[in-house]
């Protein structure tokens, strides 16, 4: 990957859909505006679009009231659904939050919900939620409730049947070596209930690996990437996951909220085709300089040798 120094202003996409493609996945990151860019994109040419937006009236570089949300983001549901192939993905990560004011002042406001069901009207396939555990949440003023510890992820799917590995994902059994070799063993491992539940307990240790739930444990990285102005970096750990299940190798990936960079840097040493996109000029400049670094790094480790294939 060759990256291109930032540019004095906001990048237009070409006229052709192949070349704003294109573009985008050369530069790495691009100072765009994601509602110029993404209906520019060629129909089904994405694999991914994986996503932290803005959080409803949480951050100063983003203040959009939750009441809004819904009708702010679906313009970009709108392109992202026609660039998205048959078998692809979007992914959303997304945080509730408590209203400042209004009538709902003091509750949770609804708008993540509101959000899913209008995805599922606009035709997205609700796949399934996820929820990001955060073992290291900091402690918040949240009046009579325990500080937010989690967050939401949501899987929705352009089709009936779109790409999914979980063997890419699967976690270190629990159980000890030799109760793994019990159970291989065993010829009889069928095991029924009165309710009428059962499993083959012959099988449960067949796949080299268990699979991880839709519970994932990621700690904040908070200051842990060092020359990131971006004041909520999303954890590597996070976009690993997604890209890893949803996504085989060469596929496209495309973050339209780029923010410090994680998904363009995971999607990179993962072996994927990545573009990102965010408007705002000092985090385009930091996330390239961050997936630079991960490039410079990613060809040393093959120079000697030490990168696995």
């Amino acid at each position: 990957m060759h990256l291109q120094a930032v540019p004095t202003s906001q990048s237009q996409p070409p006229q052709g859909e192949e070349q704003a493609l294109h573009q985008l996945l050369s530069e790495g990151i691009t100072w765009g505006d994601s509602l110029t860019w993404l209906p520019r994109l060629p129909a089904g040419s994405v694999d991914l679009f994986f996503m932290s937006p803005p959080y409803a009236d949480q951050r100063a570089y983003s203040r959009i009231h939750p009441d809004r949300y819904v009708e702010w983001f679906l313009p970009f549901a709108r392109a992202m659904f026609d660039a998205t192939a048959e078998t692809g993905s979007l992914v959303i990560n997304i945080k509730n939050r408590v209203a400042k004011s209004g009538p709902l002042r003091g509750q949770r406001h609804p708008y993540v919900f509101q959000l899913v069901i209008a995805l599922q009207n606009m035709g997205w396939r609700w796949i399934d939620e996820y929820i990001w555990q955060k073992p290291n949440a900091i402690p918040g003023k949240f009046g009579p409730r325990t500080k937010d510890s989690f967050e939401h992820v949501f899987h929705f799917a352009r089709g009936a049947k779109p790409y999914f590995d979980l063997d890419a994902v699967r976690v270190p059994y629990k159980t000890t070596p030799e109760e793994i070799e019990r159970r291989r063993l065993d010829t009889n491992g069928r095991r029924n209930t009165e309710a009428g539940f059962g499993r083959d307990r012959t099988s449960t240790y067949s796949r080299g690996g268990a699979d991880p739930g839709n519970v994932i444990s990621v700690s904040q990285t908070y200051n842990q990437h060092r020359g990131v102005s971006h004041t909520a970096p999303m954890p590597e750990g996070l976009a690993e996951f997604f890209i890893k299940a949803l996504t085989p190798a060469e596929a496209v990936v495309i973050d339209p909220f780029a923010g410090s960079g994680t998904t363009a840097v995971v999607a990179h040493r993962l072996g994927r085709r990545v573009g990102g996109l965010d408007i705002h000029a000092e985090f385009v400049e930091s996330a390239r300089a961050r997936l630079a670094r991960e490039v410079q790094e990613l060809n040393a480790a093959q120079g000697r040798g030490t990168v696995a294939g």
